[in-house]
């Protein structure tokens, strides 16, 4: 890949090649918004490799975005939709829960529990969402809340970002709490689990060649599962429009 800047402008402009396919051109405003500019797709990135990966998506990407948005809408349009989001006592794939939140499709929270793990809070996992020990003295644990748990989520449609993680939490949760995952989780199999994560990627359509894929984008927002969950609603209403 090349960049070439032509030399008849004034403002940082430069022409994007793949070989010598000519891909389009992306420029920052001198002075401006520190924002580049990706002339033929009409959007802005921060830096310059993300602007240069928009000009370098698939062809199929239009095609692949209309089907995004049209899972949103019926992700939306869905009564039985809850996002759903856990929040965790460690950064790694084993951590207990310290917090879950699910929230309607109309933004109406359903349920938001602060847990007492039974472990330890890292010192990592607090400087995210900012919940410590001593928030969760008194709070309940896992095995206290199931029962209104799979009231909430048994047969629902429940969207997450990263849905694999939040519901690696829950499975991990009843057999430490109920030795096994069934008939104590029978109500999880009655979830129609759906991950988020995938779909708002493929929307963005930053195109990696290196990995040959979209890459990963994050959710964002503040690390509190009832805002996790607000944000994803967003994100949802989002999607639904592209």
């Amino acid at each position: 890949m090349r960049l070439v800047r032509p030399g008849d402008v004034e403002r940082p402009s430069w022409a994007v090649y793949q070989q010598e396919h000519y891909l389009g051109t992306v420029h920052a405003q001198p002075d401006g918004d520190g924002l580049w500019h990706v002339q033929s797709a009409a959007v802005q990135h921060a830096s310059l490799d993300d602007a240069v990966r928009v000009l370098r998506r698939p062809s199929a990407w239009m095609r692949q975005r209309q089907r995004v948005a049209w899972w949103a809408r019926a992700v939306l349009a869905d009564p039985a939709l809850l996002v759903v989001d856990v929040q965790t006592a460690g950064l790694d794939e084993q951590a207990w829960a310290v917090q879950f939140a699910a929230m309607d499709g109309e933004g109406r929270t359903v349920m938001n529990e602060l847990l007492d793990p039974r472990r330890p809070i890292t010192a990592e996992a607090s400087a995210l969402h900012g919940i410590t020990r001593a928030d969760v003295v008194g709070a309940p644990c896992f095995g206290d809340v199931l029962p209104r748990l799979a009231g909430v989520l048994d047969g629902r449609r429940c969207v997450a970002y990263n849905a694999g993680f939040d519901r690696g939490v829950l499975v991990r949760e009843l057999l430490r709490h109920r030795a096994t995952a069934s008939p104590a989780g029978s109500f999880l199999e009655r979830v129609r689990w759906e991950d988020a994560m995938g779909p708002a990627t493929v929307a963005e359509g930053l195109w990696s060649v290196g990995t040959s894929r979209y890459r990963r984008q994050r959710l964002g927002g503040a690390y509190d599962a009832v805002d996790k969950c607000r944000v994803l609603l967003q994100r949802l209403h989002h999607l639904a429009r592209a």
